[in-house]
C-alpha cells in the first residue's frame, strides 16, 4: 500500500499527467515521425579536432604547433615574468662527439617534463643547456685529418672545435625538435673563454687550499690513447680475459720456524705476469695463518695460506702434505730471491689489502703498477720503478729480453716464458674477470707511474659525504652506489697528456723542472682565457703569459726562465665545474662577479645573484654519472664553497634495446631517434612524431633501464591515441559552451557533476605530486585510470542522456557542460608537460579562452577546495553501491530495460538517497540517471506484491563522515523488474507509453507548451 500511495503521488506529479499529457496526445505529428527526423532534435557532439594525426601530417602539425604556439620564445616569456619562486635545473653537459641518441632522448625529455611542469605552476624556470666539448674522441677526430706531417697543437684545436661545434648543433636542432624549452640562444660550451675562465677560478681555489699538487704515482694509464685518465673514463670489461701465473719465490731468508725447510719457494698469484719484473716486495695478511707443504708429485716445498691449499691441491692436482703451521705475523723479516732478476731480493711485508678469496694468499707487489702495491711502497719506503712506457711497451729498465715489447700481449708471453724456463712457473690458467678498459679506445687501461695534477680526494671525502646526506636523491638506492665511489677514490688524477682541453695554467723552469703556480699566475691567465680564449696558451708570447707585474707578486725570475705546462684538465674536471659556470653566487654589487658569468643572459645573471643558495634545484642524470659528473661536481664544489651544488639528484637508467640489451650498430638494435619521429628517409617506417616518444619516456620506469623498440613505441601510440579521442569526445560536447558566461555555479550543480569536480581535485593533486616526484610513469597511470574508470566506465556513460537529450540551456546540461569543461581543462593541463604539441593542440579547439592564447602561457591545472563537499562523495559513492548491486544481478542485460527498486530503512543511506531523488519514483531523478535505468523506486521496504520474476538482491554501504565521527553500516535491498514502458524513438530510454510515442521529456524538447 505505501508503494501504490507513493506512486499516485508521483502520478500527480508527473509531467505526464495534466495539460502537457493531453498536450502529447494532440500532438500526434510530432510523435509519428520517423526515427532519422528526431536526429537534428539531438544535440550530438561537433568538433573540429581531428580524431587521427598520422605521417606526414603529423609532423606538419607538430612543426606548426611549435610555431604558432611559440616554442622557441616560451623560455624567455617565463623568465620575464614575475614569479614568487623559482626552479634551478642545471643541465649536465652532453658529449658533443656526434649525432643525438636515444639516451640524449631519455635524459632532455625527463628534465623538460619537469621543466614544463614547474612553468606551468608558476615558477621561474632556470635551464641553461650545455655541451662538454674537450677531451680524446674529439681530438682524435681532428687527428684523424691530419696529413703526412701531423698537425701542431692549435690546428689540433681548431679542428677539435670545429667537429664538436658542429655535432652540438646537430643535437641542439634535435633537442629543439623534441620539444624541449631551454635557453637556447645563451647555451654553455665547455671551450668558451669566460666558462674556461670560472673553471680556473676554481682550480685555483682548490690548489690554494692544497688540495692540488703534482706527483709521481700510479695512474690508469691508456697505451691506446697514450693519457692519463681518472676512473670515471674507464668501462670494466667483465669477460676479460688474462694469463693468470702462479709463480714460486724462493725463501732465501726464512722465518724462524721454517728456518730448517730448505729449498722452499713462496707461492703468489698474480694475473698480469708482466708486473713480475717490476716486483718488489711480497704482502702477507698478519692475522690469518700460513702452511708449509711439500708436493706430493715432486716433493718441493711451497708457502701459501692455509685456507688455500686445498682448492691450490685440486688445481695441481696432487696432494699437499703440510709440513709445519704458522701465523702470518711470523712472516716478518722473511727474504725472498726475485726469480728472474738475479740480483734483487725482496721482502715479505704485511698488507691489509691481501685477501682470501682467490691465488695463495700472498700477493706480489709491484709498487709502480698497482695501487694497494703503491700504498705498500709508501709505506715501507720501497722504489718505485716504471718499466713500461707511454705505449704500454717495456722499456731498457725491464731488460734486453724484454724491451720494447707490449706488456699486454708479447710481453707477457715472454715473461711467462722467463718464468717456466727458470722453474719458477708453478701453474699457468686462463682467467676470466672484470678488467679496466679506456671508455674511448675500447682497449684495456694498464696502472704506471706518471708526473700528474692531482686532487687529493682522501680529504675532501667525509666533507663530501656530510654534504651528500643532505641532497635528495632518487631513487634512494642511488646514495649508496655514489658513496661507494666516493670511498673507492683516494686521489683524482686530473692532468691529460692532450691538446685539446684546458691547459693547466703552469709553468716550469727551464733548468729545475720546479713548477710555477699561485693565484697570482692563475688569475692572469684566467683573465687572459676570458678575453681571448684558451688558445692564447699556445698563441702567446711567455711574456704575455707570465708579465713583469705577475713575476714580481710571484717572486720569480724573468719569463724566459719558463716553459708553459702541456698537460690538459681531465674533461671531469671541466664538466664538474659547470656550477661556478652557471649556478655561481654572484654579488650584485661586484663588477667582477657579473664579469664571472658575462657571457650569459642579464635575466639570468640577476636571478642567480638573488640565489643565497645558488645551488641547482636537481641535477638529471643516467647512472654512469654517479662516479663522473655527479662526483666531480660535488668534489669541486665542497672543495670551494663547503656544499653540494645540487639540492637533490635524479638517476636515471640507460636505453636499452626491448630485449634489454645494451644498443649496438653492429647487432643492429639502435633506435636513432630522428627515424622515431620522422621515418626513415626513403619513406619507409613509421613517423612517430615527438609526442610518441615524450610518451615512452614519461610511461618508462626511468629508475631502472629503459626498453625502447617498435612494441614500446606503438604502444606510446595508442595510449596516445586513445587519450585523444578521450579529450575529442570532452570537445564534442563542450561545443558551443562559454565557461565564462553558462558555467553552472558548484552548489547549484546536479550531485554527480559535483562529485566529478570532486575526483577531479583528487586526480590534480596526486599528479601534481607525481610530477613533483619526477615520476611522470605515475603520471600516466594516473591519468589512464581517471579516464577509464572514473570517465569512460562511470561519468561518460550516465550524461550522454542528458547532454544530448536535453534542452540546450538546460541546467542539467550546463551543468555538466561546466564539469566536461573543467574536465578537459584539467587533463590537458596534466598531460600537457608530457604532450605539449598535443595538448597545445586541444587548447586551440577549447571554449573560454582567447583566440591566439596558448595553454603554457595560462598555467597549472585550477583546481577549487569548493569542490570538496562533506557528504557529497558518501552520497554518490552509495549510489554507486547500489547501482554494482543492480548491475551484478543483471550481468550483460540492458539496465535500461529494467525498473529498479530501492529499499533501505531510515538513516543516513536513505537521507542522502533522497537527496539524489526526492520522489519515491522517478524516471528521471538524479539516483535514475546513476543508475542508468527506466525507473527507479526508493521506499523504506520492499512492496510484498513484487512480480515473481523479480530479481532480488541485498547488501550494505559503510558512511563516513567527519573523519569518522559519523559512522553508519547501513543495509539495503534491491528488486529489479523488466519495464513495462516502450522504448522512445528520440532518446532510446524506455520510459515512453508506446513505441510510436516519444517520452514526456522528448515531448517538451521537440514540441514544447505554447505559451
Amino acid at each position: 500500500m505505501l508503494l501504490r500511495r507513493a506512486l499516485s503521488a508521483w502520478e500527480r506529479r508527473s509531467p505526464r499527467a495534466g495539460g502537457l499529457l493531453l498536450r502529447t496526445v494532440s500532438c500526434c505529428s510530432a510523435r509519428c515521425r520517423p526515427v532519422a527526423s528526431y536526429r537534428d532534435t539531438v544535440l550530438l557532439p561537433r568538433t573540429e579536432f581531428p580524431m587521427k594525426l598520422t605521417g606526414q601530417k603529423l609532423l606538419d602539425r607538430e612543426l606548426q604547433i611549435q610555431k604558432d604556439c611559440g616554442f622557441a620564445e616560451l623560455y624567455s616569456w617565463q623568465q620575464k615574468r614575475k614569479a614568487k619562486k623559482e626552479f634551478c635545473l642545471h643541465d649536465g653537459p652532453p658529449y658533443a662527439n656526434g649525432d643525438p641518441h636515444v639516451g640524449h632522448a631519455l635524459n632532455k625529455i625527463l628534465k623538460d617534463i619537469r621543466n614544463r611542469f614547474e612553468m606551468l605552476r608558476g615558477r621561474q624556470v632556470h635551464y641553461v643547456p650545455g655541451w662538454d666539448c674537450h677531451g680524446l674522441p674529439i681530438e682524435l677526430k681532428a687527428l684523424g685529418q691530419a696529413g703526412p706531417g701531423g698537425l701542431s697543437p692549435l690546428q689540433i684545436r681548431q679542428k677539435a672545435r670545429k667537429f664538436a661545434e658542429a655535432a652540438a648543433a646537430r643535437q641542439k636542432a634535435a633537442f629543439q625538435r623534441w620539444g624541449v624549452m631551454a635557453d637556447w640562444d645563451h647555451c654553455y660550451y665547455t671551450y668558451d673563454g669566460s666558462y674556461e675562465a670560472a673553471q680556473l677560478k676554481v682550480f685555483q681555489e682548490m690548489h690554494s687550499k692544497s688540495l692540488i699538487y703534482q706527483d709521481y704515482k700510479p695512474v690508469f694509464w691508456s697505451p691506446s690513447s697514450r693519457t692519463a685518465l681518472a676512473e670515471a673514463e674507464l668501462e670494466y670489461n667483465p669477460e676479460h680475459v688474462s694469463r693468470a701465473v702462479y709463480a714460486a719465490f724462493p725463501l732465501l731468508r726464512a722465518p724462524a720456524p721454517l728456518s730448517q725447510a730448505e729449498g722452499a719457494s713462496v707461492l703468489v698469484w698474480t694475473t698480469q705476469p708482466w708486473t713480475i719484473p717490476a716486483n718488489q716486495a711480497l704482502c702477507y695478511m698478519p692475522n690469518a695463518q700460513y702452511s708449509l707443504v711439500r708436493r706430493k708429485d715432486s716433493g718441493r716445498l711451497l708457502l701459501l695460506a692455509s685456507e688455500r691449499s686445498a682448492s691450490m691441491a685440486a688445481l695441481l692436482q696432487t696432494e699437499l702434505e703440510l709440513v709445519h703451521s704458522l701465523p702470518g705475523s711470523q712472516l716478518e723479516g722473511a727474504v725472498c730471491q726475485h726469480p728472474t732478476i738475479a740480483d734483487r731480493q725482496v721482502p715479505l711485508l704485511p698488507a691489509n689489502h691481501v685477501t682470501m678469496g682467490k691465488g695463495t694468499g700472498l700477493v706480489h707487489t709491484a709498487p709502480a703498477h698497482g695501487m694497494e702495491d703503491y700504498g705498500v711502497a709508501a709505506q715501507f719506503q720501497l722504489p718505485l720503478e716504471c718499466v713500461v712506457d707511454e705505449e704500454g711497451k717495456f722499456t731498457e729498465l725491464a731488460g734486453e729480453q724484454l724491451k720494447s715489447l707490449p706488456v699486454m700481449a708479447e710481453g707477457t708471453e715472454k715473461v711467462i716464458s722467463m718464468l717456466r724456463e727458470c722453474g719458477a712457473l708453478v701453474e699457468e690458467e686462463r682467467c676470466v674477470h672484470s678488467y679496466p678498459y679506456d671508455w674511448r679506445s675500447k682497449q684495456p687501461v694498464i696502472i704506471r707511474p706518471s708526473r700528474q695534477w692531482f686532487i687529493n680526494t682522501a680529504s675532501l671525502k667525509d666533507k663530501a659525504k656530510e654534504a651528500l646526506q643532505k641532497v635528495r636523491v632518487l631513487p634512494e638506492s642511488a646514495r649508496g652506489s655514489m658513496l661507494a665511489h666516493l670511498d673507492r677514490r683516494t686521489y683524482w688524477c686530473i692532468s691529460r697528456q692532450r691538446s685539446w682541453g684546458v691547459p693547466i695554467p703552469v709553468f716550469y723552469h727551464r733548468e729545475t723542472g720546479e713548477a710555477l703556480i699561485n693565484k697570482h699566475t692563475v688569475s692572469h691567465v684566467a683573465q687572459l682565457f676570458r678575453e681571448k680564449g684558451s688558445d692564447c696558451w699556445w698563441e702567446l708570447p711567455l711574456e704575455t703569459l707570465l708579465p713583469p707585474d705577475v713575476l714580481k707578486k710571484s717572486k720569480a725570475g724573468s719569463a724566459a726562465d719558463y716553459v708553459r705546462g702541456e698537460d690538459v684538465l681531465d674533461i671531469w674536471f671541466d664538466s664538474g665545474s659547470s656550477w661556478a659556470a652557471v649556478l655561481e653566487e654572484l654579488d650584485e654589487d661586484s663588477e667582477e662577479a657579473e664579469s664571472n658569468l658575462s657571457w650569459l643572459p642579464a635575466s639570468l645573471r640577476k636571478p642567480l645573484a638573488a640565489e643565497a643558495d645558488s645551488r641547482a634545484d636537481a641535477y638529471v642524470e643516467g647512472k654512469d654519472q654517479l662516479g663522473g659528473w655527479f662526483q666531480a661536481s660535488l668534489l669541486t664544489s665542497v672543495a670551494v664553497r663547503n656544499k653540494a651544488p645540487y639540492k637533490s639528484l635524479v638517476v636515471h637508467g640507460f636505453a636499452v634495446s626491448e630485449k634489454g640489451e645494451k644498443m649496438s650498430k653492429s647487432v643492429g638494435n639502435v633506435v636513432d631517434p630522428d627515424v622515431v619521429i620522422n621515418g626513415t628517409k626513403d619513406g619507409g617506417g613509421t613517423a612517430y612524431g615527438a609526442d610518441v616518444m615524450r610518451w615512452w619516456v614519461a610511461e618508462s620506469n626511468v629508475f631502472s633501464e629503459v626498453q625502447v623498440g617498435p612494441a614500446a613505441l606503438n604502444s606510446a601510440r595508442d595510449n596516445i591515441s586513445k587519450l585523444r579521442n578521450t579529450l575529442r569526445f570532452l570537445l564534442g560536447n563542450v561545443s558551443g559552451f562559454d565557461p565564462r558566461t553558462q558555467a553552472v555555479e558548484p552548489k547549484d550543480m546536479l550531485y554527480v557533476d559535483q562529485y566529478l569536480l570532486h575526483l577531479l581535485r583528487d586526480f590534480s593533486m596526486k599528479v601534481t605530486d607525481a610530477y613533483s616526484e619526477f615520476d611522470a610513469g605515475r603520471v600516466i597511470r594516473l591519468l589512464q585510470a581517471f579516464v577509464s574508470r572514473e570517465l569512460s566506465s562511470f561519468y561518460f556513460s550516465i550524461i550522454k542522456d542528458r547532454l544530448y537529450c536535453e534542452p540546450r540551456d538546460s541546467l542539467g546540461r550546463r551543468s555538466c557542460q561546466t564539469v566536461l569543461e573543467e574536465i578537459l581543462d584539467g587533463l590537458t593541463r596534466a598531460v600537457a608537460p608530457i604532450l605539449p604539441h598535443l595538448a597545445e593542440e586541444v587548447y586551440a579547439h577549447a571554449p573560454g579562452h582567447q583566440e591566439g592564447e596558448t595553454l603554457f602561457r595560462s598555467g597549472w591545472i585550477k583546481s577549487s577546495s569548493v569542490w570538496r563537499r562533506p557528504g557529497l562523495e558518501e552520497a554518490v559513492e552509495g549510489a554507486c553501491a547500489i547501482r554494482d548491486s543492480f548491475l551484478s544481478s543483471i550481468p550483460g542485460k540492458n539496465a535500461a530495460q529494467y525498473e529498479l527498486t530501492v529499499a533501505i530503512e531510515p538513516g543516513l543511506l536513505f537521507e542522502l538517497m533522497e537527496s539524489l531523488q526526492e520522489a519515491p519514483s522517478s524516471t528521471c531523478s538524479q539516483l535514475a540517471e546513476l543508475m542508468m535505468a527506466a525507473r527507479v523506486h526508493l521506499c523504506s521496504q520492499l512492496p510484498r506484491d513484487l512480480p515473481a520474476d523479480a530479481l532480488l538482491s541485498h547488501g550494505s554501504f559503510l558512511i563516513n563522515l567527519e573523519g569518522g565521527v559519523i559512522r553508519e553500516d547501513s543495509a539495503y535491498s534491491i528488486a529489479v523488474v523488466p519495464t513495462a514502458a516502450e522504448r522512445c524513438a528520440r532518446c532510446r530510454r524506455y520510459t515512453a507509453e508506446s513505441a510510436d510515442c516519444l517520452c514526456p521529456r522528448c515531448q517538451s524538447v521537440v514540441a514544447p507548451p505554447l505559451t
